[in-house]
């Protein structure tokens, strides 16, 4: 009889063994995801000087970090609360199995588990977490297998970069930065145990919820650690004391999120898991600058309302709000030099409007255009001291159906100055003579000109003289950045790096085109200058700060704009109606936008006072005294050999009319 009861158990036995090893024999390679571990990384964005701008992701917020760059302690916490033979044994725990055995027995169910830190990590990437028996096998025969293949210290480097730590966050330094605005080097011994802590019931312990019940938890960890022997008694009473500051956050971080769907536009074309694939990209934004754009930009909308609310009281007319909820701006400053782009602002509120007027608004330009005239003008032969004459012409033309049409463009306020000199009549933005000026030089040079700095789609008539084509403000950005860089034009650029997980990097460059040369660049700064001093840009003026620019306005205050530069910043600020009606009189060029330029300026060199603060004079530029004042030439713009008389200077705001 005993034998045949040996035999049962020997063929019992050898069927279960036989059954494991089938069983072993199927999921064996299920490991692989374990072994070759690839996991949805988080994107980080970063500006110019290193700091986080924004965090992408699909699904899972992680940031992945190697096993050096885990704190010993960290790695011990864990292991004493969760595993304390963990270094000792191969992938199971007897012991703790045979436990759990005998309490599940008691209890008829599952109550206790007795998984290793290794079936953990099993169960998380390739089993589920249901409670059944054969789950628990393939996860033992599993945990076995990983541990021929992969050391300890990997293993651990994957629990803790993959695990759940609640609060949206996945992985050990993810939590870290979320919980505690901390990287793992920085943690105190408490909140390293508060996140060891985390992994058991990430929900239940998260400590933006349940904090009580969160450092009751981290002072488990801390005893287990104390009762081992691996923290001294010093270290155990002030982890045991000690009550962190918990950041209850945003996943993303996002501080500037103009800025970030323009990046991720740009980029997802060239790399689809750009918001995913753990990338860390340093861009040209400087956050300080983009935070100082945001203020600029509302001080003057805020200002605008406040005139808006005045003149609707003053003239006593309905309560019509479309003003207040269609008005909005935008803002691109970049490095003059090399294009990178140092804030850009898409919106008054992103968090009521996602659209980028910086980047997806193509408005037309108005009196800014001028610049491009009077430079194409002055490279043709003329002078800043070159009278132009300023009177009304009435020219005939026929529309897009054929019918003879007759155009009388203005001045603001409809007066004319007979005489002006070139100078002037661009710091006053003067229509009728700018409009003398392009006919005299030639519609199909001004129009050649103006395409070699880059505008596009423009009609081949007299409308171009007041800014009739479109541009966004990051085009009009570029299509200026001659003005400001000696003739050089730079393309504006925002990705300066781009590094994937394996560390590799492609860096981005400057790109450059000749224009112009620097001294015949330097005669429009040098106009644009008194611009700002005495001319329509004057509320652009920043004390101790040259500055050169231009407004601009287009027909029935439909927009406004100033386009200006100092000498290593460049700056456009547009404002506008976002369902294109006019804005009210008062919001000019010179009215809503040069302030908002001016504060931005102002801020900035409070931040930054070491940034030149002169134009340079190239050597190629002489200078004259002509009537007390002096004026400025080069061999391709001689002074003028006949003087003649002209009015007195009466700067105006300029406005375009037609």
């Amino acid at each position: 009889m005993i034998k045949y009861i040996f035999a049962f158990f020997v063929i019992l036995g050898l069927s279960a063994l036989g059954w494991l090893y089938n069983l072993y024999d199927g999921i064996k390679h299920d490991v692989d995801k374990i072994v070759n571990y690839n996991p949805k990384q988080s994107t980080q964005f970063f500006d110019n000087k290193g700091r986080l701008i924004a965090n992408t992701f699909k699904g899972e917020n992680r940031e992945y970090v190697k096993y050096d760059d885990i704190p010993a302690k960290i790695i011990e916490g864990l292991v004493a609360i969760e595993d304390t033979q963990y270094f000792e044994h191969h992938g199971i725990n007897p012991d703790a199995i045979s436990r759990a055995i005998i309490k599940d027995i008691k209890a008829g169910g599952f109550v206790e588990g007795a998984s290793t830190l290794t079936q953990q990590l099993v169960k998380m990437i390739v089993l589920t977490r249901e409670k059944k028996l054969i789950r628990k096998v393939k996860e033992a025969l599993l945990a076995i297998r990983l541990e021929t293949i992969l050391t300890k210290e990997e293993i651990l480097e994957r629990y803790l970069n993959h695990v759940y730590f609640g609060h949206g966050y996945y992985g050990i330094r993810t939590a870290a930065r979320g919980y505690f605005n901390k990287d793992l080097y920085e943690l105190s011994l408490k909140e390293m145990a508060i996140l060891v802590g985390l992994p058991r019931a990430p929900s239940f312990y998260d400590p933006t919820k349940n904090l009580k019940i969160s450092l009751a938890r981290a002072n488990q960890v801390v005893t287990r650690l104390n009762t081992l022997g691996w923290i001294s008694k010093d270290q155990y009473n002030n982890a045991i004391k000690d009550i962190p500051t918990i950041y209850n956050q945003t996943l993303t971080k996002n501080k500037a999120p103009f800025i970030i769907d323009y990046a991720i536009k740009l980029l997802k074309k060239d790399i689809p898991d750009i918001t995913y694939g753990g990338y860390k990209i340093k861009l040209t934004i400087d956050l300080d600058a983009q935070n100082i754009a945001k203020e600029a930009l509302k001080s003057s909308y805020e200002a605008a309302l406040k005139r808006d609310l005045y003149f609707r009281g003053l003239l006593k007319t309905p309560d019509d709000d479309s003003f207040i909820k269609e008005l909005n701006g935008a803002l691109v400053s970049i490095d003059s030099k090399t294009g990178k782009i140092l804030a850009l602002v898409g919106g008054i509120d992103y968090t009521k409007s996602m659209f980028n007027r910086a980047v997806q608004s193509k408005r037309q330009p108005g009196s800014s255009i001028k610049p491009f005239l009077y430079q194409t003008a002055l490279n043709e032969g003329l002078n800043p001291a070159s009278t132009l004459v300023d009177i009304s012409r009435t020219y005939d033309y026929k529309d897009n159906e054929g019918e003879e049409k007759k155009w009388q463009p203005r001045n603001y306020g409809g007066n004319f100055k007979g005489f002006i000199s070139l100078r002037n009549s661009l710091i006053q933005s003067r229509n009728l003579s700018t409009v003398n000026l392009v006919t005299d030089t030639g519609i199909s040079v001004m129009y050649q000109g103006l395409e070699s700095y880059g505008f596009k789609d423009m009609p081949h008539d007299l409308s171009i003289t007041l800014g009739s084509m479109s541009a966004s403000p990051l085009e009009l950005s570029e299509y200026y950045s001659p003005f400001a860089n000696n003739g050089i034009q730079v393309k504006p650029y925002l990705v300066e790096q781009i590094t994937n997980t394996e560390g590799e990097s492609v860096t981005f460059e400057p790109q450059t085109k000749v224009i112009n040369t620097p001294e015949q660049s330097y005669l429009i700064t040098s106009i644009l200058n008194d611009t700002v001093n005495r001319g329509t840009g004057r509320k652009a003026r920043v004390k101790g700060l040259a500055l050169a620019g231009k407004t601009g306005t287009t027909n029935n205050n439909v927009d406004a704009w100033f386009c200006g530069y100092s000498p290593s910043i460049q700056t456009i600020v547009w404002f506008g109606n976002d369902n294109n009606k006019p804005m009210r009189k008062s919001e000019t060029g010179g009215g809503i936008a040069a302030p908002a330029f001016a504060y931005y300026y102002k801020k900035y060199l409070e931040l930054h006072p070491e940034i030149q603060r002169e134009f340079v004079k190239p050597q190629n530029v002489y200078e004259s005294k002509i009537k007390g004042r002096t004026e400025y030439y080069t061999e391709t713009s001689p002074l003028p050999e006949i003087e003649i008389e002209i009015q007195p200077e009466n700067p105006d705001e300029e406005a375009m009319e037609f």
